[in-house]
């Protein structure tokens, strides 16, 4: 793709039915993509667990909790700009390319200087040698940033995913190669720096634009502006998801460290397949309608419905089935990884329903309330790992659950002052769901319980035999749930009408709605009634 035109203005993404329609295709492109990463990942996490030792993961893993926030700069910023802004053009986006290299090899140079005092820190010399391995990181990393930012910009996921996979890809099989013939630790550093490496050469090649030498320019300093703003946020929140790390291996030590990581890692992962790549393309998607607007809300409620759906059923089922999941995917030596994530579990749903508050600060373009707030988040969070430290890990990942809980409501009545987005028409949206996803898990685990063969098989047979009856009993009972809850089976209509637009290789789609009728296109007629202000409802047979 070529960004910009001769006049170097960045080229549309299309209007009306069209841009619906690449919009909604996006977020399927994402999520299969993600899905098929997923795959990739679990494959090097059950070949890895067998030929590392749990220790190996936890020494990489104090040096990347530092490495991981100064690589952020840019990546959480600048591409949020490129992305939301209304007008860029050929000349802003070279600005930001140079002000982020020079920025990211700037930061190089001090984080591999820095190895020495990180590893006095954590009392362990060979992290002073991972540093200066993972600092190549955070260069490699500011080259593709842009770039990829505007192909995202223009909704162009589809080859931005097939750079992901390819470049995750080929990393997992280095991280394979390197640990089977001995490499130990060193593996999964050459694996970081190598999948960066393809990624940035990929959206180079992808996205053939090459930047202009830096120039005066209005709206680069706005810009850098709100990127730093969107930084500063990214800083505290990645302070919140880290300090847990960051005092599990100053208490415990590697190892605790290496099974606590891998228990993460699990709860992690469904806001990694869904959050995390749906919420590039809501934001692409909202920061194109009119903030606070009626279509706005709408749209912004469809996409909150499916994934608190989705969500919460996902966090219910690696409730019941994490510990075996654990033991059949890692081997028996990580069971301590397994007895920790029991505790992560609970919050995996309400921790994705939690994330989409961020794209409502993003789309309106307010990254400063986006920062006040993750104040508030880290000083809650942080507060409740140190209690739960008492309790070891374990003690850790339960503070992580509470927080979401404690502050899902919150956090979404203040992003949504500004356009006066009111937090009940976010509560009418989730809360059937929460409320299925628990009555459905509390019935399969005490009707599995009563099942004695099951409870009492052991090995990697009995666990695997656990999960497959826990996954389906829970599935069958949340669905019933579900449609028990909201009076019929809208919600499963809803997401079973959306499908066939989210298949990237589906070219069947209808043609696009004229003018006029846009306003009851089927993404918006998917929309529970609820109430988004005092005098106004939004139906589904009354999309306005």
């Amino acid at each position: 793709m070529k960004p910009f035109d001769a006049k170097g203005k960045f080229h549309p993404t299309g209007t009306g039915g069209e841009f619906r329609r690449r919009a909604v295709r996006s977020a399927g492109v994402t999520v299969i993509s993600q899905g098929v990463v997923f795959a990739i990942q679990m494959i090097a996490t059950v070949v890895l667990a067998r030929l590392l030792a749990p220790a190996d993961f936890g020494v990489v893993t104090m040096v990347t909790t530092f490495s991981l926030l100064i690589m952020g700069f840019g990546q959480n910023g600048y591409s949020e700009a490129v992305i939301q802004r209304e007008d860029i053009d050929q000349s802003l986006a070279s600005n930001l390319f140079w002000i982020n290299v020079s920025t990211g090899l700037l930061l190089t140079v001090c984080f591999a200087a820095s190895g020495s005092l990180i590893a006095r820190f954590y009392g362990d010399p060979r992290v002073a040698h991972i540093a200066i391995g993972m600092s190549l990181t955070i260069l490699l990393n500011s080259t593709s940033v842009l770039h990829l930012a505007l192909l995202k910009r223009a909704l162009h996921f589809s080859v931005t995913s097939a750079n992901d996979i390819f470049s995750s890809t080929v990393s997992v099989a280095t991280m394979i190669l390197l640990a089977w013939r001995g490499w130990g630790y060193w593996a999964l550093v050459a694996g970081a720096v190598i999948r960066l490496f393809i990624q940035s050469v990929g959206a180079w090649y992808l996205c053939r634009w090459i930047p202009s030498l830096p120039r005066r320019r209005t709206g680069t300093a706005s810009i850098v502006k709100f990127a730093l703003n969107v930084y500063g946020r990214f800083s505290f929140n990645y302070f919140t998801r880290n300090t847990d790390n960051l005092l599990v291996g100053w208490r415990f030590g590697p190892s605790s460290l290496g099974f606590y990581k891998k228990a993460y890692d699990l709860f992690l992962l469904p806001a990694n397949q869904l959050s995390a790549p749906v919420s590039d393309v809501v934001l692409s998607t909202l920061s194109r309608l009119e903030r606070g607007s009626a279509q706005y809300k709408r749209y912004f409620l469809n996409g909150l419905s499916i994934l608190a759906f989705v969500g919460m059923g996902a966090g219910a089922v690696l409730t019941l089935v994490g510990k075996d999941l654990i033991r059949v995917l890692l081997g028996s030596k990580w069971e301590a990884a397994g007895q920790i994530f029991t505790f992560f579990g609970p919050g995996i749903g309400i921790m994705l329903i939690y994330t989409t508050s961020g794209v409502i600060h993003l789309s309106i373009g307010r990254a400063d309330r986006w920062l006040r707030w993750v104040v508030v988040e880290f000083s809650v969070t942080v507060l409740l790992f140190l209690v739960g430290l008492h309790w070891g890990p374990a003690g850790v990942a339960a503070a992580w659950t509470a927080s979401f809980w404690i502050l899902t409501i919150p956090a979404f009545w203040y992003a949504g002052r500004p356009i006066n987005f009111r937090v009940a028409p976010v509560v009418a949206t989730v809360w059937r769901y929460v409320l299925a996803s628990l009555l459905a898990g509390c019935a399969s685990a005490a009707i599995i319980r009563e099942i004695s063969p099951l409870m009492t098989m052991t090995g990697v047979a009995g666990a695997a035999v656990r999960i497959a009856s826990n996954s389906l009993l829970f599935s069958v009972l949340y669905i019933g749930a579900v449609i028990l809850i909201h009076g019929g089976t809208e919600p499963l209509y809803r997401l079973v009408r959306l499908l066939p637009d989210m298949v990237p290789w589906n070219k069947s789609s209808s043609p696009p709605p004229p003018p006029e009728a846009e306003a009851v296109s089927s993404i918006e007629q998917q929309s529970d009634c609820v109430a988004v202000s005092e005098d106004s409802r939004l139906c589904p047979e009354k999309a306005g």
